[in-house]
């Protein structure tokens, strides 16, 4: 699999991508309702920060990426997505090592992200990888805006999280 910069060509692919993930999260509880996608606004603003990565197959098909941007000094990991058929092969391990390494390399101070709480796919994952929960009290209000956002959304409150890491 080759990860390699994203561009807004791949737009259409990225979104097709999340779709696919939604039945994921779904059938795990993390999602419900109808699935969405993130707009040509949200994944723009991942490119304008040079942060938004695609995972290829063998025939240049886009897979899975994910997409952040920087702010407070950290990267905050928007979204990431594995499309079903790819999954468990280490796509998501992938993106998100490119993903940290990159803000490592423009010297930000750690990373966040919010997800699922119980997910095996998402809390659980990104603590693997050195992410710490917060809770709701050590949010920061950036954070705590975040949480709401996708609470507002129709996400259950008592599954939604955020996390950091440090670099």
């Amino acid at each position: 699999m080759l990860i390699r910069p994203a561009t807004s060509g791949d737009f259409d692919a990225l979104r097709n991508v999340e779709l696919a993930s939604f039945e994921t999260l779904k059938n795990a509880g993390a999602v419900s309702g109808a699935p969405a996608a993130s707009t040509d606004q949200e994944l723009n603003e991942y490119l304008r920060h040079g942060l938004l990565y695609v995972a290829c197959d063998q025939k240049s098909a886009v897979v899975g990426y994910c997409g952040g941007y920087v702010v407070e000094n950290l990267l905050h990991i928007g979204e990431m997505d594995v499309h079903p058929v790819c999954q468990r092969k280490g796509l998501g391990r992938s993106l998100l090592t490119t993903l940290l390494d990159e803000g490592r390399a423009k010297k930000l101070y750690g990373a966040t992200l919010t997800t699922d709480r119980l997910a095996p796919f998402n809390a659980p994952f990104y603590a693997k990888y050195g992410f710490k929960l917060l809770e709701q009290e050590a949010c920061s209000p950036r954070l705590r805006r975040i949480l709401a956002a996708e609470i507002d959304k129709g996400l259950d409150p008592s599954r939604r999280v955020a996390m950091s890491l440090s670099f």
